[in-house]
């Protein structure tokens, strides 16, 4: 089979993985208004959300598609990625620095 490439899969298949992740940023969104991180509904801040949280959507996605994670398994973690926002992208960041150093120290002579 051949690799697949971001161009390569249907607008259906993106179009729920940003259903999926506009979702989880709302409920994200609302659980800050709730536990009284946000004092009030804001459509830019909930905009902001929902940018951050189809970013952090797709890239789950992505390495979900990479790992041949079925697809209800890649959903649940599309909207729990989506959920956490800005924290998925930093324990990604965290991750891509540790995987970087590691391939970094096995190239030195």
């Amino acid at each position: 089979m051949p690799e697949k490439d971001p161009l390569s899969y249907s607008l259906l298949t993106y179009a729920w993985v940003f259903c999926l992740s506009v979702f989880g940023g709302s409920a994200g969104y609302l659980r800050k208004i709730r536990s009284g991180l946000i004092a009030r509904f804001s459509i830019t801040e909930l905009a902001g959300e929902w940018v951050i949280s189809a970013f952090v959507g797709v890239v789950t996605f992505y390495l979900c598609e990479w790992s041949a994670m079925p697809g209800v398994l890649s959903a649940a973690l599309i909207g729990i990625a989506s959920h956490m926002g800005s924290r998925a992208i930093f324990i990604l960041e965290t991750a891509a620095d540790r995987a970087f150093q590691r391939f970094i120290e096995a190239r030195r002579p």
